[in-house]
């Protein structure tokens, strides 16, 4: 498994043998950081690591951190990382010890904590990743807090209960359903932008 694992790192992030070793590392945080990949649509992924490169002192906000939360810090200047679940917290907290760009927040999902942490953040952010729980209140939530010119990534936005808040947010949205990381079906992954 490491050597497939070495093999896909070595390999294209966007093609097939890097999203084949994906479907072996659902849920397996240190493969997937060694694979250097979110669980996002392969090529909505693409396409926020092009925005990254043209924006190298980008700020980043998310909502569900993970092995996304590595992906993120590799490629912008900082990363604010809100996750509610406080044993997954607790994990992720060795994972990204190494980056001086993350910082990881654990808030509880009751209430105003987790949505309202991008209000201590801090923003604008030129980058904000909806992809943890709430989905719908997050992005409403980050709206003001989004530099002008920049970019919100919602995972899973093909799913029903998300559709009206994406549709309703007021910014253009371009639609991903393909490959996917982790999952052996196709998804869909949004990028929402000005």
């Amino acid at each position: 498994m490491e050597r497939l694992t070495a093999d896909a790192r070595e390999s294209d992030a966007y093609g097939w043998r890097r999203w084949a070793a994906s479907l072996l590392a659902i849920h397996d945080i240190e493969r997937m950081i060694a694979l250097g990949l979110p669980w996002w649509n392969v090529a909505a992924t693409r396409d926020a690591d092009t925005y990254l490169r043209a924006h190298p002192d980008a700020r980043v906000f998310e909502y569900g951190a993970g092995a996304s939360t590595v992906w993120l810090a590799r490629r912008a200047a900082s990363v604010v990382s809100v996750e509610h679940h406080a044993e997954w917290h607790r994990l992720l907290t060795t994972k990204v010890a190494a980056f001086g760009n993350i910082r990881l927040l654990h808030r509880e999902l009751e209430g105003d904590a987790y949505i309202g942490a991008i209000a201590e953040a801090e923003g604008p952010f030129d980058l904000i990743v909806v992809d943890g729980r709430r989905r719908t209140d997050c992005l409403a939530r980050a709206l003001p807090h989004l530099k002008p010119g920049g970019l919100i990534l919602f995972d899973d936005s093909g799913r029903r209960r998300y559709r009206a808040a994406i549709e309703g947010c007021g910014l253009n949205e371009t639609r991903y359903f393909g490959r996917s990381y982790c999952v052996p079906y196709p998804d869909h992954t949004s990028i929402l932008h000005g």
